[in-house]
């Protein structure tokens, strides 16, 4: 009898010290978990603080750089100087307002963009073909939803008229802003000269200055490809709003 009671006390304290040690582990993975979630979350805080100060640099050097190609582009033609400083005027205003905003609605943007060519328009012979599309669907809900990124538009419009060619008979700059289906598409191509090829394959500050922006901000919700065919330089760019908005909320911001 004894002994049977001492083989069932050591049993009940081998189970007690199992309990025990069962415990202590599950305890100590809680702990390690929300130790992993405490890093996780700074992580992506200081991810996050550092995207915004990229940004802040980025555009710092964006805003100046379209400026200079803005004013040379009025300089270089007096005779349409009230005109483009018309344009100027609307631009200005939507990069010392608007562009300090995080996001913008895609009416706004597109908007800018189409001031922005217009001011580029005279770079170029009143011959010059110059062929500018919208395809918008003004029902979409995320049209005038704050989702896009100010001033997206800048590099691919200033990359075409900047190494265009102006001088074939066949010449043409073309630009296509779409919204559908919930996402941004904006689509320039442009003739080049052979001379030009070669700086086309070429990443410049403004390329760069794109590709970071989009992928700090978008990261998988975007395509941007660019390529040349048939001496045809063009850029396809698409924004997937519904994608990138979905995201937002599920993330809490």
């Amino acid at each position: 009898m004894q002994q049977n009671n001492t083989t069932t006390f050591i049993f009940l304290a081998i189970l007690l010290l199992l309990i025990v040690i069962i415990c202590f582990m599950i305890y100590q993975l809680m702990q390690t978990k929300k130790a992993k979630d405490d890093a996780e979350k700074s992580f992506y805080a200081l991810e996050s603080k550092v995207n915004d100060l990229q940004l802040e640099n980025l555009e710092s050097k964006l805003n100046p750089h379209l400026f200079k190609n803005i004013l040379n582009s009025i300089q270089s033609h007096a005779y349409q100087t009230y005109f483009a400083l018309d344009k100027l005027a609307n631009v200005l205003d939507y990069i010392l307002y608007e562009s300090k905003k995080k996001f913008v609605t895609a009416k706004e943007e597109i908007d800018f963009a189409l001031n922005l060519i217009e001011i580029n328009k005279i770079k170029i012979s009143p011959l010059f073909e110059l062929k500018v599309k919208t395809n918008i669907n003004e029902e979409d809900k995320l049209y005038d939803q704050p989702l896009l990124a100010p001033l997206i538009s800048i590099d691919l419009i200033e990359n075409a008229f900047k190494h265009a060619d102006l001088q074939s008979a066949d010449a043409f700059i073309s630009v296509v802003f779409e919204f559908k289906n919930n996402a941004f598409f904006m689509t320039v191509s442009n003739k080049i000269s052979d001379k030009k090829v070669l700086k086309k394959e070429r990443s410049g500050f403004g390329h760069a200055t794109l590709e970071h922006r989009l992928r700090i901000i978008y990261k998988n919700n975007f395509k941007l490809d660019r390529f040349i065919e048939n001496d045809v330089y063009i850029a396809h760019l698409k924004i997937d709003l519904l994608e990138y908005k979905t995201e937002m909320l599920a993330a809490g911001r």
